[in-house]
């Protein structure tokens, strides 16, 4: 970073206010907990700033004609409730929809926002992840989450101020979008910033389950309020992700060096000796000022360097395979996303009917089956020294679990709930894999000699990838959910296995690896077992 950024930056005002008050400073691993807690709220608010959408399909453009009995939320109440088909003009007048959604192309409207929305995010992903690299990241997150929240708490001020043109909506979301490009990138590096490799899988599994925590803290938000104007759903996860843009201003320490921290893990690759120092003696060397010290000290400075190019991040090897995988994972996760609530509300589960509400309940488990999916495929990953692998294989099981989710999810509410999670658990575990263990690993790679800062440029290219991948799943979805939901269902199982194709070449280069490492193995200890051979003879 240059001088004249460096200069810009100081130490957060919650920070300089916390230190005021005790009278002393935090230590290295207080510093860590702080910001895995912090970046993991933002992101959970980013995502839950997502879910109203999906929330209020049903309530935009209701089909068929519902009457939906006011009820508190999951969990204050009984999970599912029963939808009540009534066919009085009463009724239809009371759920008539919202123009311009509730017309014969309404579900197409519905589709076009969300790829508004994707398109925008997908592509304000590259300029984002270049700016993420240059400028201050607390303050570039700060103006996305405060921008996000305004968006979209306007798309929900559309409801109060009577607005039926859809060119508002559209416009809404499209900025939404941009702002919310600022996310991902950024947290990312955050905690590229803090953290080593040293089990990168596992804990960055844990905390990737703020994507979970905030498609279900958004969907029951969203769903609490329905009953006082879909305007609220919007409103009240807008004011949200804008009071969580204030903490992170207030409080998150960006980069160590902010609050007179060495930056410990600048490079992953040159500073071996850096990596391998056990916390507590790091955290010794680093307030000390000892021999270890300028060695963090070289990182530090080495990791300030200009960002990396998106062409040289490209040319870093398995950056492309993975963000072509990516491209059709979140094709797959975020139809779900966007359309699960309104597949439950349309589909009979044990031969009945549930509420709008009941479905953004319901669908919240898919997301508890993908915090578990995040976790595992982490934890795996780690044990097996081996990304690509764990992702394929977690999309290839990804297809018999949407055919029995598919199939045999409307038999009763017990298997629909089961099955769901199982669905879940292998869509969004490589999802969560790639966007965050891969992506670090990535862009901290020893190809970039010594500069770290292609972080949130690598984790923009990938993901960026992915969410034109997100784009495009909820808009074919508006279509071809016309012909029915098994041609859906169809794509979405054409997407899952085009993903974990696209990962062949480095399964296999990991496969050759790996045995090539126990052929060695092998060889080394031949020798020790020969004389014992002999000696028997």
């Amino acid at each position: 970073m240059s001088g004249g950024l460096n200069s810009m930056r100081g130490i957060p005002p919650g920070i300089l206010l916390l230190r005021s008050l005790r009278g002393r400073d935090w230590s290295l691993t207080t510093y860590r907990y702080a910001v895995l807690l912090l970046t993991f709220i933002a992101y959970a608010c980013y995502h839950a700033s997502r879910k109203p959408t999906s929330i209020v399909k049903s309530i935009l453009d209701p089909e068929p004609v519902r009457h939906v009995e006011p009820i508190d939320p999951w969990p204050l109440t009984e999970f599912f409730i029963k939808e009540k088909f009534v066919i009085s003009n009463v009724s239809k007048a009371h759920n008539k929809g919202w123009a311009p959604f509730n017309t014969k192309d309404g579900t197409i409207k519905l589709g076009e926002i969300d790829v508004a929305f994707l398109a925008c995010y997908s592509m304000g992903m590259y300029v984002a992840g270049h700016l993420g690299d240059t400028l201050d990241l607390r303050l570039f997150l700060t103006t996305g989450m405060i921008g996000s929240g305004i968006f979209v708490g306007l798309f929900g001020l559309g409801y109060f101020w009577d607005i039926h043109a859809f060119w508002f909506y559209l416009l809404m979301q499209m900025m939404a979008g941009l702002f919310q490009a600022t996310g991902w990138p950024s947290v990312v590096a955050v905690i590229g910033n803090w953290f080593g490799k040293r089990k990168r899988g596992l804990i960055m599994g844990v905390w990737n389950a703020h994507t979970s925590i905030g498609n279900i803290t958004g969907s029951l938000l969203a769903a609490s309020v329905l009953q006082y104007g879909w305007g609220w759903s919007f409103i009240l996860p807008g004011a949200l992700i804008f009071l969580g843009g204030i903490m992170i201003f207030l409080f998150l320490a960006a980069y160590p060096e902010d609050v007179g921290i060495p930056c410990p893990y600048g490079l992953d690759s040159s500073t071996k000796q850096v990596e391998t120092i056990r916390p507590k003696d790091e955290e010794a060397q680093i307030r000390k000022g000892g021999e270890g010290d300028e060695e963090i000290q070289r990182a530090g400075s080495m990791s300030r360097g200009s960002a990396v190019g998106l062409v040289e991040a490209c040319s870093i090897p398995g950056v492309i395979p993975f963000a072509l995988c990516l491209f059709f994972s979140k094709l797959v996760a975020y139809t779900f996303l966007y359309w699960l609530p309104f597949y439950l509300s349309q589909t009979a589960i044990g031969g009945e009917y549930v509420s709008v509400k009941s479905a953004g309940n319901l669908s919240t488990l898919f997301d508890v089956g993908g915090i578990v999916g995040g976790i595992l495929a982490g934890y795996i990953s780690d044990r097996l020294n081996a990304r690509a692998i764990t992702a394929a294989s977690f999309m290839y099981a990804a297809i018999p679990s949407m055919l029995l989710y598919r199939f045999y999810g409307s038999n009763s509410k017990s298997m629909n709930i089961i099955l769901m999670m199982i669905a879940g658990l292998f869509v969004n575990g490589p999802y969560a894999l790639i966007t965050t263990a891969v992506s670090a690993d990535l862009g901290t790679h020893s190809s970039l000699k010594g500069d770290s800062r292609a972080l949130a440029t690598v984790t923009a290219i990938i993901d960026g990838t992915g969410s034109a991948g997100a784009a495009l799943g909820p808009l074919l979805t508006g279509f071809i959910s016309k012909k029915g939901w098994n041609a859906v269902f169809v794509m979405l199982i054409l997407g899952a296995f085009i993903a974990g194709l696209l990962l062949s070449r480095l399964v296999i280069a990991e496969i050759r690896e790996k045995a090539g490492n126990n052929l060695g193995q092998q060889l080394v200890e031949g020798p020790t077992t020969q004389p014992l051979l002999r000696d028997r003879r």
